[in-house]
């Protein structure tokens, strides 16, 4: 089977430490199946995550020529932008087409992990695109970071086809509306053509608020 869409919300905060973790078949079947996993941290639910799966099966590609995907930059991010916390960033490589991270409005970079997830473990298809996926509220961030907090609660991504090559484009925009909502958005592709779409709700509050 293929991963068609996979949701994560995230229930709290998750600490850097030991989780527990349960996964379950909510819904068995031979052409689709819903599976479910919930990490826990001290006994507390921390993040959740259910993916649909669909047969795989024989058919044509269409379009068969597929758009092609923006080239890939000589150049790769070196430094930390102003205002964000390293960890993350630098556990991954990033080569901007246009925009990066630290300027504000639409932005568009490939990305590959410097590192695997688990030691000695190859990294999957899907892993590699679902860990820059939930980058694209930060990549195309519209206000600034110092002063703002553009939070996702939760990451969606539907897939058509499995990633192919270490390599993912992402191509984000978000769009901030009066009322603390937003919403950004991401086309996923690789060295090949497009692969999906990811999508991420967004709590939009002041870093700092001022007197009432």
């Amino acid at each position: 089977m293929i991963i068609a869409r996979f949701t994560c919300e995230i229930l709290g905060a998750i600490p850097v430490g030991e989780l527990e973790l349960r996964a379950r078949v909510v819904r068995p079947g031979r052409s689709v199946e819903l599976v479910e996993a919930v990490a826990q941290a001290g006994g507390r639910d921390v993040a959740s995550a259910r993916a649909w799966r669909v047969l795989r099966t024989p058919g044509p590609s269409v379009p068969d020529s597929p758009p092609a995907p923006p080239g890939l930059p000589d150049r790769s991010v070196q430094r930390t932008p102003p205002g964000w916390v390293d960890g993350y960033l630098s556990a991954i490589e990033w080569r901007p087409v246009r925009g990066e991270f630290g300027s504000p409005g639409p932005a568009t970079v490939w990305a590959r992990l410097r590192y695997p997830l688990v030691p000695d473990e190859e990294v999957s298809p899907l892993e590699r695109v679902l860990a820059v996926a939930d980058s694209g509220n930060g990549l195309s961030g519209q206000l600034d970071i110092a002063e703002w907090q553009f939070i996702n609660p939760e990451l969606t991504v539907h897939l058509h086809r499995e990633a192919v090559g270490e390599w993912i484009c992402l191509d984000a925009s978000t769009t901030i509306s009066t009322g603390g909502a937003g919403l950004a958005r991401s086309s996923l592709c690789d060295l090949q053509g497009p692969i999906g779409v990811g999508a991420q709700s967004l709590l939009v509050t002041p870093r700092r608020l001022g007197p009432s």
